[in-house]
């Protein structure tokens, strides 16, 4: 089982639901729409910042985020 791809997907599914897109992300962060698909593919993995800054924004945990189940 790849994280990384658990990762990028409960990212997605996190994003789809508060109804913002990968380009309205990645100019938060300054980076490049490219770069942020890249997290929610798997194939640029996510700094400790960044996933602080991401599940704050998104309104979920790291055990959500990680697929962990309660």
């Amino acid at each position: 089982m790849d994280i990384a791809k658990i990762v990028g997907e409960n990212l997605k599914e996190a994003r789809k639901a508060m109804g913002v897109t990968q380009s309205q992300i990645a100019r938060e962060l300054n980076k490049y729409q490219s770069d942020y698909s890249d997290y929610e593919t798997g194939n640029i993995r996510l700094s400790y910042e960044l996933i602080v800054y991401l599940c704050k924004r998104f309104d979920i945990t790291p055990n959500d985020l990680f697929g962990f189940e309660k």
